[in-house]
């Protein structure tokens, strides 16, 4: 079996955050965990080229990249492609299911990841891959990759693949037809008896929930408050200092509006698809309203609008990389004495 296998800069051996810019490189043989992938699956499975890419170039260059692996794929003659493990790295996962689903559409050739089952990329994969659950501690690599390798030889070899359970991937959100020995209405009544005399039991149909946020108090006197503006609607200095991307963002950014009375239109773009930006490139203030707090700081109503408003991108954002981004945000919010938060979106 020929293998192609992609890492990001860390576990490719490059280095740390510092050279999450670099380009894809290809090295010839097997580098990094690929090493043990290729004594895990042993019986002649060979990493024949291992593709290796910083994580900021690999988000920033998608497009690009996806052409280069492909073409490297094909190039190696490759019988199979695995990305990973990702564990919890957000754009490295993201990058890995982005590669993935390519080399399965486009070449017809299996693949396989693994990731935590909050990277974003899984969100965004999932139901169109076979994702390993690596958890977040690299500490498992050796089990992570054990799992991988088991999948892979199946996929390969073209053999069914199990229930998520039984073969380690995360739920893909997929309804499969098999023959039970109950009828749904007997397996209902298995199931409410089970929780009523508090015993375990299997739903077979999961439900996503969400923990409850407590709304906080109010403001007392909005005339004293300080006031911060957050959009999700992309909007960001000329250039995009931050690299923001304008779908599944990574990031957010913090903009000085310390000096401004108003946002003027030449100095900003939007870092954001899905909606039509020219009435907010026209003028910002219809996404960010600065123009009309500054109006109500000016009467009084408010006490002091907050130096910076801070962005990101909302579009297509896997719940768990949102949350992430929200915590950061917050953190912020209540680092500098913020008392209130106006929130604006597309």
């Amino acid at each position: 079996m020929r293998i192609v296998h992609y890492l990001n800069q860390f576990f490719g051996g490059i280095g740390g955050e510092e050279q999450a810019g670099s380009p894809l490189r290809a090295v010839e043989n097997a580098a990094g965990p690929g090493r043990l992938l290729e004594q895990t699956l042993a019986d002649g499975a060979t990493v024949v080229r291992t593709l290796i890419c910083g994580d900021n170039h690999a988000v920033e260059h998608q497009e690009e990249l996806t052409a280069a692996v492909l073409e490297h794929v094909r190039g190696a003659r490759a019988d199979l492609f695995v990305a990973g493990p990702c564990f919890d790295a957000g754009r490295y996962g993201m990058a890995a299911g982005a590669l993935c689903s390519a080399v399965q559409t486009e070449l017809g050739i299996p693949a396989v990841t693994a990731m935590h089952e909050e990277n974003p990329g899984v969100d965004l994969y999932r139901e169109g891959l076979y994702i390993v659950d690596s958890g977040r501690n690299a500490a498992h690599m050796k089990q992570v990759v054990q799992r991988m390798a088991g999948l892979a030889r199946k996929l390969a070899a073209g053999e069914p693949i199990g229930l998520p359970r039984e073969e380690g991937y995360l739920t893909r959100g997929l309804i499969r037809d098999q023959f039970v020995g109950k009828s749904s209405a007997e397996r209902l009544v298995d199931m409410v008896l089970a929780k009523v005399r508090n015993q375990p039991f299997d739903t077979e149909m999961p439900v996503t929930s969400f923990e409850p946020v407590a709304r906080p108090k109010g403001v007392d006197d909005l005339s004293k408050a300080t006031v911060m503006l957050i959009t999700d609607g992309g909007l960001v200095p000329k250039g995009n200092p931050d690299a923001i991307e304008g779908m599944a963002a990574t990031r957010w950014g913090a903009y000085d509006i310390s000096g401004a009375d108003d946002l003027a239109g030449e100095d900003y773009e939007i870092s954001h698809g899905g909606y039509d930006p020219r009435f907010v490139q026209a003028d910002p203030d219809r996404l960010v309203p600065l123009d009309a707090l500054r109006q109500l700081e000016q009467d009084g109503a408010v006490g002091r609008i907050h130096g910076e408003f801070l962005s990101t991108s909302g579009l297509s954002n896997p719940l768990s990389n949102t949350r992430r981004l929200g915590r950061e945000m917050a953190e912020k919010v209540k680092r500098e004495g913020v008392d209130a938060v106006i929130l604006t979106s597309t």
